[in-house]
């Protein structure tokens, strides 16, 4: 009887303790150049830039997305503007989505997951990836 309590104790001590819902709310990216908020729509989590460092051009007009390969979409303004979409929660993680990234125009595979109060993302090109820490603000 004692093993079972033991089985059943280790069992629930490597369960997961992340809360699907714990990724809403707002990060500060790694550079500390913009703000992300992530919102849920359906079962699936979408992030979008809801503040920027220096949310102008050089010409002193508002930040467009002037590096997207796609001519049409150069001149969408980079404040609020959704660059993480369709992720899915499973297991402690959130992945199966991409993340853009306005500054170079290219769009990457993600995941991200939590690793005490710092959220960790990773974007992927091909068998290369990058990790990089957001703080949550408060």
């Amino acid at each position: 009887m004692s093993q079972l309590i033991i089985y059943i104790f280790l069992l629930f001590s490597f369960t997961p303790t992340t809360s699907s819902d714990e990724i809403l709310g707002v990060w500060l990216n790694q550079v500390k150049n913009a703000k992300i908020e992530f919102y849920k729509s359906g079962n699936k989590y979408y992030g979008k830039v809801v503040w920027l460092k220096d949310p102008s051009n050089v010409n002193g007009t508002p930040a467009v997305d002037e590096n997207n390969p796609n001519k049409s979409l150069k001149t969408r303004l980079v404040l609020n503007l959704v660059i993480i979409k369709n992720l899915t929660y499973k297991n402690g993680k959130w992945s199966g989505g991409t993340i853009y990234d306005p500054l170079v125009g290219k769009t990457y595979e993600c995941s991200f997951w939590m690793e005490g109060d710092k959220l960790k993302l990773r974007g992927y090109v091909g068998w290369f990836y990058e990790t990089k820490t957001w703080t949550k603000v408060k």
